[in-house]
Parts: structure tokens; sequence; C-alpha cells
């Protein structure tokens, strides 16, 4: 019986759960046939000139070349608003797209071996798009960026050794200097050109090892490829279009001195926001030099911490499980590297209910991202419900460390009673809805063995 190649195979997909690494692949398309053509009329120099544009009440003030270009590239281009708005939008998907393509692999054991590298490769995708959002947000020297600005040289500056070093090669002899625009640039081009090979590398992957599947799996489609990437652009184009994103002539140009009422960042640096809101204002002194922890924290440690155990959790949890699981004729345990070479290649994904203590751990991050994304409008919590911004603050203090711990508990309650639940289906069957009458006169439900169904989705992985 003649089977079908790889290449094919790998395009095919049976789950909709499949489809976010589809819409991050092609919005990120988006992301580089966009800014290219940003890149025709974007000038990085931040020497200053007298802006004498279409838009009126910023006429004869001094901006920057990066401002002047950007305000000439929205308004005065033809098409030039749209483009750019499709290109911030299309940042914003590709993000959300790469956290819930992470968020799927964890829940269903896809990171397991021979996929380890194409789990690596979405972890640094999700990094690496973070920080060229950053970069590009700072690219048209607005008053928004320059907050970002700051935000960026407080960071900097409280890590210790390197930060004097890091902030002279971003911002020059002083803030903000006449170089960083010109420095974000590069960085961003860079950056996006890092996550195109990454993700070239991931297709290869996908071509080699094949999609993964659930048990009762769906037959297969190779026409969903072209159909999201028909539907990622066209809801790129509606937002772009519609909605409407970083109008820089309302921010104005950036002032080092100033910052516009109610700047708040892109959406997935909304965490980073709410940790440094809630962090104490701690402080180490060691000799001369004052450690600040109130922005080292929550800015370093905490996204170092958070990026590192996703990237390791893999490698743990295999040496964890090959610990507890496998031993010797000796009763010793055996080492994670031969069990590793023994075990078969994984297709079969898991359901969540049958990880409990993975699914929890994946409650209990969400919990903690959450609760430190909400934690970034404090300020606006406290208003909206007549409270004091300290009550707030607190709140989201003790919340933080309860809340997750909740969340892992709750989350493990409810995966063993869903198994419980489907231990009593397979001991006592699948109700039909269909009421017989006894002969000593009672009713009871007919109830259907679950081979029954069991062997039709067997049917259905069999046909894809």
């Amino acid at each position: 019986m003649r089977s079908l190649p790889t290449v094919r195979r790998s395009f095919q997909f049976s789950h909709w759960s499949f489809m976010f690494a589809e819409i991050a692949v092609w919005s990120f398309v988006v992301l580089l046939v966009t800014g290219a053509m940003l890149m025709l009329f974007y000038d990085p120099g931040m020497s200053q000139v007298t802006y004498d544009g279409s838009y009126g009440p910023l006429r004869g003030l001094l901006v920057s070349r990066a401002f002047d270009s950007t305000m000439h590239l929205s308004l005065e281009v033809r098409g030039g608003l749209l483009i750019r708005q499709m290109h911030h939008w299309s940042a914003l998907v590709f993000v959300a797209a790469v956290v819930l393509q992470l968020l799927r692999m964890f829940l269903t054991g896809a990171f397991r071996r021979p996929r380890i590298q194409q789990w690596l490769i979405w972890v640094a995708l999700l990094a690496l798009g973070m920080f060229a959002g950053e970069t590009g947000n700072a690219l048209p020297d607005d008053m928004l960026s320059s907050g970002s600005l700051w935000l960026i040289m407080s960071v900097v500056q409280s890590i210790p050794v390197v930060g004097t070093w890091m902030m002279s090669l971003l911002f020059g002899s002083g803030f903000p200097g006449d170089t960083v625009i010109s420095v974000m640039y590069v960085g961003h081009l860079l950056l996006a050109a890092v996550m195109a090979v990454l993700l070239i590398a991931r297709e290869l992957l996908v071509r080699r090892h094949g999609h993964s599947r659930f048990v009762a799996s769906l037959p297969a489609r190779r026409s969903a490829r072209p159909l999201m990437a028909v539907a990622t652009f066209g809801m790129l184009i509606i937002l772009g279009f519609g909605f409407q994103i970083a109008p820089i002539w309302l921010y104005g140009p950036a002032r080092p001195t100033q910052i516009s009422a109610g700047s708040v960042p892109d959406w997935y640096m909304g965490f980073l926001d709410g940790a440094l809101r809630i962090m104490p204002a701690w402080e180490l002194a060691l000799g001369d030099y004052t450690l600040s922890l109130a922005v080292l924290v929550p800015t370093v440690v905490v996204p170092g911490v958070f990026f590192t155990a996703l990237a390791t959790y893999p490698l743990a949890e295999r040496f964890l499980l090959a610990r507890r699981g496998r031993r010797d004729a000796l009763g010793r345990p055996e080492s994670a590297r031969r069990i590793a070479r023994e075990a078969p290649a994984r297709k079969l994904l898991d359901r969540s209910r049958d990880t409990p203590v993975k699914t929890a751990i994946a409650a209990a991050g969400i919990t903690f991202y959450g609760l430190l994304w909400a934690a970034a409008a404090n300020d606006q919590l406290a208003h909206q419900f007549q409270l004091t911004l300290n009550a707030v603050t607190i709140f989201f203090r003790y919340a933080v460390v309860i809340g997750p711990v909740v969340a892992f508990v709750v989350t493990r309650w409810i995966c063993l009673a869903l198994q419980q639940s489907d231990r009593d289906v397979a001991e006592h069957g699948v109700e039909t809805g269909i009421i017989t009458r006894s002969p000593d006169g009672g009713f009871h439900e007919r109830m259907a063995p679950v081979r029954q169904e069991r062997d039709h989705h067997r049917e259905l992985s069999r046909s894809a």
C-alpha cells in the first residue's frame, strides 16, 4: 500500500488547536511584508528638523527625523497608515498566537520527544517577539515611546556589573542621546531575521517529524493551511483598516521630561508593568553600590525565571518521571538518558484531565500571569471601585502568591474528578436516552458500551 510523503502529511491538520501555529506563521509573513514596505519611508535619525507636514497642530515644532518620517508615512503616503497599522496589529496577533501555541503544546504534552526542539523554538519566539515589539514601539520617537525608553533605561541601570556598559551602548553619553533610535532600528531588524530563521527551522522539523494527533482525531484536511493564510491576511487587513492603533499625531514628539497620560504598554508587556507597580520599594546596599530590587526583580528576575522554566520543563519532567517510574533489576533508578534512547517517539497527545499535575501547573501559571496583568491597571481599578490605590496594590501583592496555589489545587481536583467520571462511564457505559421497562415494571435507561464509541473514533483515526 502506497503511503503519503512526509511533506504532504506535514500540512494535514486534524484539530482546531493546531491552527495557532498557522496564525503565528502567517501573521509573521505579514510582519515581514509590511515591515519591508515601511523601511522604504522610515528614517531612524534623531537629528532635529522642523515639521511642516499636513497635520496642523504640530506644524512648526522641532521633531526628530524618525518622528517626521513616521508622520509623513502615516498621513501623506497613500496607504501608509494602513500598512503601519497592519504591521502593529500583526505584531500583537503574532505574540498572542505564540502564547496560545505554547499553551496548547504544554497542556497536550506536545513538547516531549521528538518535539523538544520545536518547543524551544516557540519559547525563543515568544521572548524575541516581545523584544522585537518593544524595539519597534520605540522607533516612531513619539511621546509614548519616550515613556518606554525611560523604563528601558531604568531596567538597564538596575542590572549589576554590565548595566552601565549597556546604558552607554544604547543611549551614548546621556539620556535620551542621539543614537538610541538607530540602535533600536538595527536591533529590530536583527530580531526579525533571527525569528525568520527559527520559523524556517520549525517548519523543517514539522516536515521531519510530522504533526502529533489526539487519539480520537478527525480526518485530516490538507486545505486548512491556505484557508488559514487567507483568513489571517483578511483579519489583519480588517484590523488595520477599521481599528486605530498608535496614533502618534495625538501623542506628539518625544520629550525627555514628559509622558502621555494613561500610557500603557502592549498587552504582552502588561505583566511586567503590573509586577513593577506592586513590587515593594526594596533596595540592597552592597558597599558603595545600591541594588534596586524594586526594578531588577519584576523586570529581569521574574521574566528570566519564567522563560528558563518554560525551556527546561521538558527535560525536568522526563528526568523526574524517569527517576520515579523506571528502575533496574537492583531497584535503582535508571538514567534518564537511557530511558530517552529506549522510549519510542510520541505522536499521541495527552488530554488535559489525564495529566492533572501538568494541567494544574498551567492553570497556576495562567493565574499568576493574569493577576500581574490586572495589576497593571491598579490605578484604574482603584478609581472605578472607589478604593485607595494602596489597598488595591496590597491586594495584588497577596493575590499573586495565593492565587496560583488555589488555581493549582482546584484544577488538579477538577482533573481527578473528570478521570473518575471517565472510569464510571467505562464501567457502566454511555447514556443513550432510551428508556426501557423491565419485567418487574421499573423503568431504566439503556446504556451503550464505550467500546462502540472508541471503535468509531479508531476508524476515524485510521482514515486520517
